[in-house]
């Protein structure tokens, strides 16, 4: 991986059960979104700020998308979405060095390393919209990602107690992680795993 942009997709990664494309989302996309999202246990919807697993929400974010308000990196194979990556910078004109990722993969694709390329690719295309700050946030239940986010360097900032409502009415803590982007790729250029494929 390297600080450059959207020259960098089209790309295959690879992960434990074969190889997957990663490249940008278009509006083309829409439909096959619509059917990623609900594939996912509301508790999971939590990490979005809106229902995605509703067509107007969908729409909106085509529409954030050809506005420039965000940018999503979608990991399909054979057609199919398997996992997601959205990069949304900060709208505040105090922090525009600070952006949002969120990131998320099929329940079929958990495990697999999906989630992991997919963040990884997110830092490249951070460093490209001159972001050098990310930060991401979940559930505290939410082990599995916080452990991967954990693994890549994010480290833990808040803890908002009963932060958000799932569908049901139960409250849940959330945990907000940040990570130094700019800090993390030149790691790893210096280990030499930054390079192209």
């Amino acid at each position: 991986m390297t600080g450059q942009g959207d020259d960098r997709f089209p790309r295959t990664v690879t992960c434990k059960d074969g190889p997957v494309e990663v490249r940008h989302m278009t509006a083309a996309d829409e439909g096959a979104l619509l059917d990623f999202a609900r594939q996912f246990p509301s508790h999971d919807l939590l990490f979005f700020r809106r229902d995605i697993t509703q067509p107007a929400v969908i729409g909106q974010w085509v529409e954030d998308l050809r506005r420039g308000v965000q940018k999503t990196l979608l990991g399909v194979r054979n057609g199919k979405i398997l996992g997601c990556a959205i990069v949304h910078p900060g709208e505040a004109s105090w922090s525009p060095h600070v952006g949002e990722l969120l990131v998320f993969t099929a329940p079929a694709m958990r495990g697999k390393g999906l989630g992991r390329q997919l963040v990884q690719e997110a830092f490249a295309l951070a460093l490209a919209m001159g972001l050098e700050k990310i930060v991401t946030q979940m559930t505290v239940d939410q082990r599995g990602a916080i452990e991967v986010f954990e693994g890549l360097g994010f480290r833990g900032e808040a803890l908002l107690r009963d932060h958000v409502k799932d569908r049901d009415g139960s409250k849940h803590d959330l945990v907000i992680l940040s990570h130094d982007v700019a800090r993390f790729q030149s790691k790893l250029a210096a280990y030499g795993r930054l390079q192209d494929e």
